[in-house]
């Protein structure tokens, strides 16, 4: 797999607008290391013109994200300071080509953690807060027909983030039993819980940490780690808005117009 050409192609679908064909359609063979290498050449260009990377993102951390794409484990994507949304602001569709918006759990880091080794006290002990968040994904690959390593090259098909306003520590508190329900227009949508993310959202960021300890990659200091949806992504319509309510850590919302 030519690496920087796939990459290039992806960043041109993503400022054109404008979808590609998977990559696992394709008669070159791309492997899940590829598909990585291709994500950070992609990051490395964008921050080489100006982008700063504010956080990562964690995709698959449901059982039934897995076994659609059948994978066994999580994919990762990097967060940068142009993804990320104030709460309250209106988000222009146009930016984006088929967008999603998914659940989350997010946590902001006191202290940086680097894999190999690290564990859910670790991660829980370098927290400083967690919050209510929201993740925008979008897919440059053609009509979401997407398999594990075409995710992967796509930045874990993550597009922007918008984060609460309500900041919680996390000493005493049971992120895996922690309630969410989500609303659409005022009309209840879902619900789901803390375990739906690996068991314990902490341990879906100790897998990241982990995960990118092998391409030499820490989680820092003061980074947004999106933990992973609790329940499905919705497409996001022109007028919608998304509310997620996280019992104990406070609600998010976001709005959206063409």
């Amino acid at each position: 797999m030519d690496i920087q050409k796939a990459a290039t192609a992806l960043m041109e679908a993503e400022d054109q607008k404008k979808t590609i064909a998977p990559f696992t359609s394709s008669t070159e063979e791309i492997t899940v290391e590829d598909a990585y290498n291709i994500q950070l050449f992609q990051i490395r260009q964008k921050v080489a013109k100006g982008a700063v990377v504010v956080g990562k993102k964690i995709g698959l951390t449901s059982k039934a994200m897995q076994e659609m794409l059948n994978v066994s484990e999580p994919d990762y994507g990097h967060l940068l300071d142009s993804m990320m949304y104030e709460e309250g602001e209106k988000i222009s569709l146009h930016k984006y080509i088929q967008p999603r918006i998914e659940f989350e759990i997010a946590f902001v880091l006191k202290k940086d953690l680097k894999g190999p080794g690290v564990t859910m006290n670790d991660v829980i002990e370098a927290t400083d807060y967690v919050v209510p968040a929201l993740e925008i994904i979008d897919s440059r690959i053609k009509d979401w027909q997407i398999k594990f390593e075409d995710t992967v090259a796509d930045n874990g098909s993550s597009a922007g983030a918008i984060i609460g306003r309500t900041t919680t520590k996390i000493d005493d508190l049971d992120l895996a039993a922690v309630k969410m329900t989500v609303t659409r227009n005022g009309e209840y949508l879902d619900s789901a819980d803390g375990s739906a993310v690996m068991g314990h959202p902490a341990q879906a960021v100790a897998w990241l940490a982990n995960a990118l300890g092998t391409y030499g990659i820490s989680l820092h200091s003061g980074e947004v780690i999106l933990s992973g949806a609790l329940s499905k992504a919705i497409p996001i319509e022109d007028g919608d808005t998304f509310t997620a309510e996280f019992e104990h850590i406070g609600a998010v919302t976001a709005a959206f117009t063409k």
